[in-house]
């Protein structure tokens, strides 16, 4: 059986708050995450993310669905590259931002991806996902501990 949950995280030394706002503002996602945003982070808000995919310009675009927004301690939406229309379980997989505060300036952060399960692709496109995904979290979560160790815009 495939093991489909992504699930990353991270210690950061930055307050909560501070980390909150870098993973939910667009103005500071751009800096460690997509390369272009378009966000309002309230529940049953869409959106999308885009990332240049190649040296080519090559632009991938996924759509989103805000699922659950709990300052500064949870952030979740639903994403998919290939979904028409509205986002639901059957055609998107749901992201969750968990952040714990380890003491008074330190933030532990905890991607987790679910829902592959529930998606009409062959256990070869699952696969692939989970592992493009749990090398690309690893990859920007880096970019978001340099960018907090360099001190948030």
């Amino acid at each position: 059986m495939l093991d489909l949950t992504i699930d990353r995280d991270i210690v950061i030394d930055a307050p909560a708050e501070v980390v909150w706002r870098v993973i939910t503002e667009p103005d500071q996602i751009v800096r460690w995450f997509a390369d272009r945003v378009e966000l309002e982070v309230r529940p049953g808000a869409t959106g999308h993310f885009v990332f240049v995919a190649d040296e080519q310009g090559t632009e991938v675009m996924a759509a989103l669905a805000v699922e659950s927004v709990e300052p500064p301690h949870r952030f979740a939406f639903r994403w998919s590259t290939s979904a028409d229309g509205t986002l639901e379980a059957d055609n998107s997989v749901l992201v969750e931002f968990t952040l714990t505060v380890e003491d008074g300036a330190r933030t532990r952060l905890r991607v987790t991806e679910t829902g592959l399960d529930r998606l009409a692709w062959s256990d070869d496109e699952k696969q692939r996902y989970v592992e493009d995904h749990r090398h690309g979290w690893a990859h920007h979560f880096g970019r978001l501990a340099t960018l907090l160790d360099a001190g948030p815009g």
